[in-house]
C-alpha cells in the first residue's frame, strides 16, 4: 500500500476523492459506539473528527488499487446526522425507530485515462443522491433501508438498499459485521458500465445492461484506547450482479477495499 502522503488522492478529481470519504464514513466505528442507541433520544450534540486512509479496487479493467487519503468528520443531533458524505434530517426520532431524508455524494464513475479499456470514452462522473432512508434499531441488529436517486441527473438512475449489521464489545474492542443487498437501475449501470455507440471500438463492443443487484458484506473492528480517542480497521467488499459482470469494461465480479482511521470524539 502506498503510504498516505503518495496518495493519488492529492491529485484525484473531487468525485473519486469523495468514495474515499463513502468508504470510511460507512465504515466509521463512531457512529456506532456504545451510546449510539441512544442517540435519537437526547437533544445532545456528538461529534467527531479525524483522518484515514482506504486502498480501493474497482472491477474495470487494467483499473489500478487506488490509495485515498480522506478526512473522517461526523456530527449528530436530534435532528439531524451527517458523516460526509452523507446527510440525513430526521424526520422523526423515536427509541428504535428513526425516519429520514438523505443526501448523499457517491464517487462513482471514471475518467478516460483511469484505464486503457476507457480510452476514448466520455466522462462518467459522480452524483448527489437523495431520497428518503429508514433506520430501525433492534435487540438483535441494526437494519438500514434507503430509496435514493440521482439528484444531479448524471446517471438519471435510482438505487435502494438495505443494510443489517451489529456491533458486538469486548472491553475497548468492537467488531461489527454487516452484509447489504443493493439495486440499481438500468440507467445507472448503462451510464458506469454501457458503452455507447460514439465509443465502440474494435476492443470495446457496444453494451446496455439492465437493472443489477449487488450484494455489499464487511467488517469494521474497533478500538478504543484512551476516551475520546478511537482506531478502526475495516475490510469491505461488493460482489456484482451479471450486468456489471457482462460489462466489456469489467474484468472481474468484486470491488474490495482496505481502510484504516482515527477518530477524535467530543
Amino acid at each position: 500500500m502506498q503510504q498516505p502522503s503518495e496518495s493519488p488522492a492529492l491529485r484525484a478529481p473531487l468525485g473519486r476523492a469523495l468514495m474515499a470519504a463513502i468508504v470510511l464514513s460507512g465504515s466509521c466505528a463512531f457512529t456506532t459506539y456504545a451510546k449510539d442507541a441512544r442517540a435519537a433520544e437526547t437533544t445532545r450534540s456528538n461529534w467527531g473528527i479525524g483522518a484515514g486512509v482506504i486502498a480501493l479496487e474497482k472491477p474495470y479493467r487494467d483499473f489500478d488499487t487506488e490509495t485515498l487519503a480522506m478526512p473522517v468528520i461526523s456530527y449528530e443531533n436530534r435532528w439531524i446526522s451527517a458523516s460526509v458524505p452523507t446527510f440525513d434530517v430526521k424526520l422523526y426520532s423515536g427509541a428504535a425507530l428513526s425516519l429520514r431524508l438523505r443526501a448523499r455524494y457517491a464517487g462513482d464513475g471514471y475518467e478516460a485515462d483511469d484505464s486503457p479499456i476507457l480510452s476514448g470514452m466520455d466522462e462518467r462522473k459522480a452524483s448527489l443522491w437523495a431520497g428518503g432512508a429508514i433506520v430501525w434499531k433492534t435487540h438483535f441488529a441494526n437494519v438500514t433501508g434507503e430509496y435514493l436517486a440521482d439528484a444531479m441527473s448524471e446517471s438519471k438512475g435510482a438505487r435502494a438498499r438495505i443494510q443489517v449489521d451489529r456491533r458486538f464489545a469486548a472491553g475497548r474492542f468492537g467488531v461489527t459485521p454487516r452484509v447489504a443487498v443493493e439495486r440499481v437501475d438500468a440507467k445507472y449501470i448503462n451510464y458506469y458500465y454501457g458503452v455507447r455507440l460514439s465509443e465502440v471500438t474494435a476492443t470495446r463492443q457496444f453494451y446496455e445492461g439492465e437493472a443489477a443487484t449487488n450484494v455489499h458484506a464487511g467488517v469494521r473492528v474497533d478500538y478504543t484506547p484512551a476516551p475520546h480517542h478511537l482506531v478502526f480497521l475495516d475490510l469491505g467488499a461488493i460482489r456484482f450482479g451479471s450486468p456489471v459482470e457482462a460489462s466489456p469494461l469489467v474484468d472481474k465480479p468484486n470491488q474490495t477495499s482496505l481502510g484504516l482511521g482515527y477518530v477524535y470524539r467530543f
